[in-house]
């Protein structure tokens, strides 16, 4: 085990797990699209952030350093205890498909929304295009 650094500890602690800015945009424009929706179903693989049993949707907002989201720069890696964090991002990766594979058997959609990509500009617009190709939403909304 490492000597825990207790300014860091302090900070990882701070970061919250629900009610996020990237979540409560994506939240928001579920809602201005007349979609329905629950919060964080914790009897579904991985607890979606946002899930409709009736789309067969689950809907993952993930943070782009803890989920890595690929070629993204958020996705630094911490020089400190370097093979520790490397085991902690493989084990969420993994964690992570395995909810998606569990809850594809169960005839879910899934749709993994990253952190950066609800900062965009044309977020809501790329979300609909999303929803479209996933046939959740109709052609014409």
């Amino acid at each position: 085990m490492y000597p825990v650094d207790a300014s860091a500890s302090k900070r990882m602690k701070s970061i919250r797990r629900k009610g996020t800015a990237p979540e409560l945009a994506v939240r928001e424009a579920f809602s201005n699209l007349g979609l329905r929706y629950r919060l964080n179903v914790r009897s579904l693989p991985g607890s979606p952030d946002l899930a409709s049993q009736r789309l067969c949707l689950a809907v993952f907002v993930h943070g782009c350093f803890w989920h890595r989201h690929h070629g993204c720069n958020r996705a630094t890696t911490p020089k400190r205890n370097a093979a520790f964090w490397a085991e902690k991002f493989l084990r969420n990766v993994a964690r992570d498909r395995r909810n998606y594979r569990t809850l594809e058997q169960r005839g879910y959609r899934v749709l993994v929304l990253w952190e950066c990509e609800t900062e965009s500009t044309n977020f809501k617009q790329q979300l609909t295009r999303a929803l479209r190709r996933m046939k959740c939403l109709p052609q014409g909304q």
